[in-house]
């Protein structure tokens, strides 16, 4: 009986969702300085797995993201920046 019960509870367990949070980051981009660069910024940050929305500006040169934590990190999203051209952090 005592197997059963922990079968049970193992299973149950293995079926609930990971504690997976959804934040959004506003990341400095002070290398945009044009029309086209939000865009560009735009693209890398959503080839991002895990991203769920991106607003990315000229003025102020930021990107805001919303992202799943449990599929992705503020640093993969730096890295998607930097590799396009356009290296940010986390704005204070």
């Amino acid at each position: 009986m005592k197997r059963l019960v922990l079968i049970a509870l193992a299973a149950a367990a293995a079926s609930m969702p990971a504690a997976a949070a959804e934040r959004t980051v506003v990341l400095s981009v002070p290398g945009m300085n044009c029309e086209l660069c939000p865009i560009t910024v735009r693209k890398a940050l959503q080839k991002v797995t895990g991203v769920i929305a991106v607003k990315a500006t000229l003025e102020p040169p930021q990107a805001i993201v919303t992202f799943d934590d449990a599929k992705t990190a503020v640093d993969a999203l730096t890295r998607a920046t930097a590799n396009a051209g356009y290296p940010s952090s986390p704005a204070r």
